[in-house]
């Protein structure tokens, strides 16, 4: 019982030595003790806390926040953090435009021009298919129909060179010639399939064709022009060509077959060029040329079927005056953020 006496003494006695220097030991004899104590039962024990953490003057470092995309967690924050500064390049509807009614109206002039051309051709398959225009009334149509386009060409473009305008030519006799020569393989190329499969495929690639269609270009690349046509207005142009393939295909004459493909061929490529010429040149000759194309194509399939006509007439309003409104009032939804996360995008034109 002595010596437990002494060794309590021992450790009720002040440490005068250094804290720091015998803090370890203090805390390893504290702890070998305590476990004395209990296995004799005493009936108390003393427990010493010793502090584990070394004071000090000098304050923790303040890690300041940082705004980067890349470059991991920073110390101090978490992950997601964020302050008051990182909303402060945010800009709100930047880009979009305000637009004016009678603008979209008139803009919307093309695809009404557009639909009033491939109204014309579809008018001009089913009088061929009926027999009603023979062969020297589509060849009749053809020759004028081209030197029409070029006459508008040389009056509009101011771009067109005596060159250019013998390497159209020059195309254009190419192409003619090769319609010609493949008429006979056209002709014969659907005869083991039936008429109601032709028809059904053939409104499908024009709905095909007006669907893809770029009504802002050309097909063709314009004399001047910076872009070249893209992939869907090509996509549009094939579907355009197989149709007309398929209406050559049920005409009883080689003639039929070469004077309908030149028709359709010439409408569907040069026709494009041609009102992209006369846009480019004057919007008033473009607007006048639109509502008299119009109103041609609305006499004529007055004339072929009134339900026709109705249907066309409800197609131009839709297109014009619907679709224009239905824009406007969209516009005041539109709700675009933009800021330092958006993706970086080009200033300048890359051109070869």
């Amino acid at each position: 019982m002595g010596f437990i006496a002494f060794s309590i003494n021992l450790l009720e006695a002040p440490n005068f030595q250094n804290p720091e220097k015998t803090q370890f030991s203090q805390l390893n004899s504290n702890v070998s003790s305590s476990l004395n104590l209990r296995k004799l039962h005493l009936p108390y024990s003393r427990a010493i806390v010793m502090d584990a953490s070394i004071s000090g003057d000098s304050s923790p470092t303040r890690y300041k926040w940082r705004k980067v995309a890349y470059g991991g967690m920073q110390p101090g924050f978490d992950d997601n953090h964020t302050d008051d500064t990182f909303l402060e390049d945010m800009v709100m509807n930047a880009n979009v435009v305000k637009r004016n009614m009678l603008k979209v109206m008139q803009d919307s002039v093309s695809i009404s021009q557009y639909l009033c051309v491939v109204a014309l051709v579809v008018l001009v398959w089913t009088y061929t298919l009926r027999s009603t225009l023979n062969e020297n009334s589509l060849l009749l149509l053809d020759v004028s129909l081209l030197g029409s386009g070029f006459l508008i060409l040389l009056l509009t473009e101011e771009m067109l060179s005596l060159n250019l305008l013998l390497h159209y030519v020059l195309n254009v006799s190419f192409f003619t010639t090769g319609l010609y020569v493949l008429a006979p393989i056209y002709q014969t190329l659907t005869r083991s399939i039936s008429s109601d499969s032709i028809w059904a495929v053939t409104v499908s690639l024009l709905l095909l064709h007006l669907f893809l269609h770029d009504y802002s270009g050309s097909t063709i690349r314009a004399p001047g022009a910076l872009k070249n046509p893209n992939l869907t207005s090509c996509i549009s142009l094939n579907a355009s060509i197989v149709a007309s393939v398929f209406i050559a295909s049920r005409l009883p004459s080689r003639l039929h077959v070469f004077a309908i493909m030149l028709f359709s061929l010439q409408v569907f490529l040069f026709a494009p060029l041609v009102t992209y010429c006369i846009r480019k040149y004057s919007s008033r000759l473009h607007l006048l040329f639109s509502f008299a194309l119009m109103a041609v194509t609305l006499t004529f399939v007055y004339s072929l079927h009134r339900l026709l006509f109705v249907l066309l007439v409800g197609m131009l309003v839709f297109v014009n005056v619907v679709c224009p409104y239905w824009l406007i009032r969209i516009q005041e939804y539109k709700f675009e953020i933009n800021g330092p996360w958006d993706e970086a995008k080009l200033c300048f034109d890359i051109t070869d």
